[in-house]
């Protein structure tokens, strides 16, 4: 390669990285405007760090395929799983805001995202055709499961087993100290949660929850340092 084609070559990379960066300041102020309009829905006042997006995929379970996303918001999660090997096809992303929604079908269209309730994600699986004979094996949620009550705690985590592999795994993270479920949720719904890792460096830290069966095969809990 010659000094001609080294600059150039510099050139679209310095090209590629400035649109990179400019699609992601848009997609955060449309994240934000979202908040403004309904903070109660939107859990955050920004999107979720790529910190906390490894700590989520850690707790995938070993070779995870069909993967469910709940609260798609800018794509923070979406773009992670596809990085880890989850094929375009065998993901779908829900997410509730029309706005957010569009935002994730331009930037991904290559997968199925549906704009949709995560209490109706039952539904939206077999109108889709997703979970197949086994179920899903992960769902990743972005939800703001903490400011929820308990009934759509209770709606969400029903539809979501409901789908769900009999080994399956429903990975939340929350910004609280404790698990956003109730231990009395948990026991009426026979579910077990341990905590995995933390993402210190998430503004704010955010801790990754991971919630099964009870009567599934028993997890290990991914944990971290702190950095």
């Amino acid at each position: 390669m010659g000094p001609q084609d080294q600059g150039s070559s510099l050139v679209d990379q310095s090209m590629h990285d400035h649109l990179a960066k400019s699609d992601r300041a848009a997609g955060n102020w449309t994240f934000f405007r979202q908040w403004l309009k309904n903070p109660l829905a939107v859990a955050a006042l920004s999107p979720s760090s790529r910190r906390l997006a490894r700590e989520m995929i850690k707790q995938l379970p070993e070779n995870a395929r069909r993967v469910i996303e709940l609260g798609g918001g800018t794509g923070v999660f979406t773009r992670a799983l596809l990085a880890q090997g989850v094929a375009p096809e065998d993901l779908l992303v829900v997410e509730l805001n029309e706005e957010l929604h569009r935002l994730l079908e331009r930037r991904f269209p290559k997968t199925t995202v549906v704009c949709g309730d995560a209490r109706e994600l039952q539904s939206i699986v077999e109108q889709e055709g997703f979970a197949g004979d086994d179920g899903v094996d992960a769902i990743l949620s972005g939800l703001g499961l903490l400011s929820m009550s308990r009934n759509t705690q209770r709606s969400i985590l029903s539809a979501a087993f409901s789908v769900l592999g009999a080994n399956g795994r429903f990975i939340q993270f929350t910004y609280g100290p404790a698990s956003p479920v109730s231990r009395e949720l948990l026991k009426e719904l026979g579910l077990h949660v341990v905590r995995g890792g933390v993402a210190w460096r998430n503004v704010p830290p955010a801790a990754v929850y991971v919630f099964t069966r009870k009567n599934s095969t028993s997890i290990r809990a991914v944990r971290t340092l702190r950095r």
